[in-house]
């Protein structure tokens, strides 16, 4: 016969392990009920290629100069008196930039100006003694060899008169040089030259630059300059050749960033290549008329090579790169992605133009391509039109390096 204790704990264990099992059953069907629904679809942003013509650009980096750099130097030797021009400022052909003492020269001068009158008294008495001679040997009154002599000192004379009157003229053009000139209209140069130096005709003084027009010097590869050759001709175009500045094929991005006025023509066309770097020099030339570029200034040269009839082009962050391959991420009509290998081709501004791999009715993913995976399915919602309608800026066509990656 079971003890009443060992029969009551007993009851109690079992009624216990019933309990936890209908407390275990319980909840095995509420988290059944409670299990969440499936995910929805990721959401994306799509957007159709923009299809349009694009103009392709070529950016060089140009370095300015003055269509002509005067280096101001003396003609004559001296202590330097006076500056006459303010620095940095338009000065015209002619305009006295510099004055050295003239005292010296000025006595040369009047030095050569008595010797001139004194050798032209001695000729002109010497054609009075001639002209008195030859009567007289005529009728036989003097000798021949008289008047012989007579007409030596004349040549004599005459030969003197001229030696002295080139001296004159080197005299008055030592002392006119004492006023050194502008020889161009020009942005006048810091000067070099202080009053009181003793400067000679080595003597670097100032520089005056004429700055309108303006060359631009840049320098293409030797496979770029060929294509220009090819497709524009020679780039040996002068400017007098009749046409305007403003009608020519160049545009000059400044160090800002922003593009100048003025549009500009191709001038010349160095003699050689560069053997160590594969480039030729290059110059442009472009309108100036406030005289804002000034030599030394560097800028971007850029000329439109091309013109891509109905481009597709989409944002730059839909193309990603791996291993140099560029994808891009396509959503089907069963709202599945698809990836597609791509090769792009030039950029202008935020947008790449795609030369092969898309079409036109594509709805390409502009935001979340990196969520997402082949054949996945997605829930592709409308761009905003800033993304997707972005108009081109312009900026050079070049093959790109790199994408922006996950993106």
């Amino acid at each position: 016969m079971i003890p009443w204790k060992v029969r009551r704990a007993s009851g109690t264990v079992l009624g216990l392990g019933v309990s936890i099992a209908l407390s275990l059953t319980a909840a095995t069907a509420a988290c059944k009920k409670a299990a969440p629904p499936p995910m929805p679809p990721l959401a994306v942003a799509v957007a159709p290629p923009i299809q349009k013509d694009v103009p392709i650009y070529q950016d060089w980096i140009g370095v300015l100069d003055g269509f002509v750099n005067a280096q101001i130097r003396p003609q004559v030797e001296g202590y330097l008196l006076k500056q006459t021009y303010k620095e940095g400022t338009v000065v015209h052909a002619g305009d006295t930039l510099f004055e050295i003492d003239p005292r010296t020269f000025q006595a040369a001068y009047d030095q050569a100006k008595g010797n001139l009158a004194q050798f032209q008294a001695i000729l002109a008495n010497a054609k009075t003694t001639v002209a008195r001679y030859k009567p007289l040997a005529a009728e036989k009154a003097i000798s021949q060899q008289e008047l012989d002599d007579a007409e030596t000192k004349e040549r004599t004379a005459q030969a003197d008169v001229e030696a002295t009157q080139a001296a004159l003229e080197k005299a008055q053009l030592n002392l006119g040089w004492c006023k050194v000139t502008s020889p161009i209209d020009g942005v006048s140069g810091i000067a070099k030259a202080q009053v009181g130096n003793l400067i000679n005709p080595n003597t670097e003084m100032t520089t005056v630059s004429q700055v309108n027009p303006i060359k631009v010097y840049f320098n293409p590869s030797e496979t770029e300059y060929m294509a220009w050759v090819l497709k524009h001709g020679p780039m040996t175009k002068t400017i007098e050749d009749g046409a305007s500045l403003e009608q020519g094929p160049l545009q000059l991005i400044l160090a800002d960033g922003t593009v100048y006025d003025h549009r500009g023509r191709p001038f010349l066309a160095g003699r050689e290549v560069d053997v160590k770097t594969g480039t030729i020099t290059l110059a442009g030339v472009f309108p100036n008329p406030d005289n804002l570029l000034r030599p030394g200034q560097y800028g971007k040269v850029r000329v439109q090579t091309d013109l891509k009839k109905g481009a597709l082009l989409v944002p730059q962050r839909a193309v990603s790169e791996l291993q140099g391959n560029f994808q891009i991420a396509v959503v089907g009509p069963d709202n599945k992605v698809e990836i597609r290998a791509v090769e792009p081709g030039p950029r202008v501004g935020s947008l790449w133009v795609i030369e092969k791999g898309l079409a036109a009715g594509d709805r390409v993913i502009v935001e979340g391509a990196a969520k997402v995976r082949p054949g996945m399915e997605v829930n592709p919602q409308p761009a905003p039109a800033e993304a997707a309608d972005e108009k081109p800026t312009g900026a050079a066509a070049e093959k790109p390096a790199q994408a922006a990656s996950g993106k």
